[in-house]
């Protein structure tokens, strides 16, 4: 159910898109942690954003692709918050087994995680949004590419943090 209604979802981007921007677009993510990023910067040294070759060229903006991560972040909190399995926790039961029940180390873990995780995405071009579902959904060899090796590697990631019995 959930991956028709991705399919739906971004068919439906492309479709507005066009019709109201007069230019398709996809699904994607990480290019708004890199807008984000280059918002706070602004509140701090413009000067140094307005002189940063990438910034003028991806304009330095809240958009469309914004607010659909904040939408995602709220959509996840409010299902997670209805949902009669949700429940608060900082270190779950597989990586206490694991990795014990240090918070910080958790959080460090996550946090580093997600760190390489953009890294890669922003040299890859983009994340695995934008390249396994808009890629695959233009049918583009580079898409399906993108995908395979995305799922390899999450698939190593599994095995070499959770072990061979892990999740």
């Amino acid at each position: 159910m959930a991956g028709a209604l991705v399919g739906v979802l971004a068919v439906l981007s492309v479709l507005v898109t066009t019709l109201v921007l007069d230019k398709p677009k996809y699904l994607g993510a990480s290019t708004t942690f890199v807008r984000a990023a280059g918002l706070i910067e602004a509140s701090v040294d413009a000067e140094h954003v307005a002189q940063n070759a990438y910034f003028t060229s991806k304009k330095v903006k809240v958009d469309w692709q914004m607010l659909f991560v904040v939408g995602i972040f709220i959509g996840a909190f409010v299902s997670a918050r209805l949902g009669a399995s949700s429940k608060l926790e900082t270190v779950p039961p597989i990586w206490k087994d694991r990795f014990g029940t240090s918070a910080v180390t958790r959080a460090m873990g996550a946090f580093i995680g997600g760190c390489i995780l953009l890294f890669g995405a922003r040299m890859a071009g983009g994340c695995p949004s934008g390249h396994g579902l808009s890629g695959n959904m233009q049918l583009a060899v580079s898409g399906l590419l993108a995908l395979v090796f995305f799922i390899i590697g999450g698939i190593f990631t599994a095995r070499l943090v959770y072990g061979k019995g892990g999740a």
